[in-house]
């Protein structure tokens, strides 16, 4: 299964591809796609460089399923909308390209990839390198975005795990959280 990773940004914008046969994690590619040659307040080309960009991305490395980061409220609301909005053009391309969307928190990528979810960028990066054994330490923005990549193969081989179960299993084990004892 080959993974695309992306962490949304309006200026930079991360992506990271994986693949994964069982357990083994191996590097495709990595890199950004940036919006700063054009003009701050050309939100509209920036959108559209983003999802070209993205198109472009998944035309290129054909992955099966995509993982991009959730973004919460930060301390200014103005930067939250527009990131916002350069997730949704990242979204967008990667649902005109057929593919199945998981989203994560930063901190859930960062407890999957580094073992805790307040760790820094650096070890983020580097734990990222370990994985993928990779010669040197990718950028920041790429190592998030295969950090996402990494988190969508652990989780999404557990998910699997979980549909394959019997409905038996299914109905035996959802017993105990129904009810309340006293």
């Amino acid at each position: 299964m080959r993974i695309l990773g992306i962490d949304p940004g309006l200026q930079t914008t991360g992506f990271g591809v994986v693949d994964v046969a069982g357990s083994a994690l191996s590097y495709v590619a990595s890199g950004t796609i940036r919006t700063t040659h054009l003009e701050r307040g050309d939100l509209p080309g920036r959108l559209k460089v983003l999802f070209d960009g993205i198109t472009e991305v998944v035309a290129r490395y054909q992955p099966d399923a995509a993982s991009v980061e959730i973004v919460f409220v930060n301390v200014n609301p103005q930067a939250t909308l527009l990131l916002g909005q350069a997730r949704g053009a990242c979204v967008t391309a990667l649902v005109c390209g057929a593919l199945p969307v998981a989203e994560y928190t930063a901190l859930q990528m960062k407890q999957a990839v580094a073992g805790h979810g307040k760790a820094a960028k650096a070890q983020v990066q580097a734990m990222v390198q370990r994985l993928l054994q990779l010669p040197g330490l990718p950028g920041t923005d790429a190592a998030d975005a295969l950090g996402l990549a990494i988190t969508h193969a652990h989780v999404g081989q557990s998910m699997h795990r979980l549909g394959q179960a019997t409905e038996l299993q299914r109905k035996s084990s959802g017993m105990y959280k129904a009810g309340r004892s006293r």
